[in-house]
């Protein structure tokens, strides 16, 4: 079974920077576009960033365009997601996962087949 293990996060303070990863079990991530998601206690799971199975195409949330990044290394098989200029809103636990689909099924968390368990970042201000 394909697993997904996010890891990189932590407590940081307001401006600060991180970088998340989410590593497959298996060699199959290159097939497969490729998105971050995060849950505040209490909301719903929102779409942060994604990117499609070559890695050309990305996209963000207007709440983190210009101050997050999202790649990935299929040689590794795993995915990045560089936060810089972190914000207390930012605090969230982010979830990785993959997909069949395309743009702009890929801000849906419903096109994700398969998700990791999560991985909490905290911004203090």
């Amino acid at each position: 079974q394909v697993q997904l293990v996010e890891s990189g996060g932590g407590v940081v303070q307001t401006g600060d920077s991180l970088r998340l990863s989410c590593a497959a079990s298996e060699h199959f991530l290159s097939s497969y576009a490729m998105g971050w998601f995060r849950q505040a206690p209490g909301k719903e799971r929102d779409f942060v960033a994604a990117i499609g199975w070559i890695g050309s195409n990305t996209y963000y949330a207007d709440s983190v365009k210009g101050r997050f990044i999202i790649s990935r290394d299929n040689a590794k098989n795993t995915v990045y997601l560089q936060m810089n200029s972190l914000k207390p809103d930012d605090t969230a636990v982010y979830y990785c996962a993959a997909s069949r689909s395309e743009w702009p099924q890929l801000s849906g968390a419903g096109y994700y087949a398969y998700w990791g368990q999560g991985t909490q970042v905290t911004v203090s201000s």
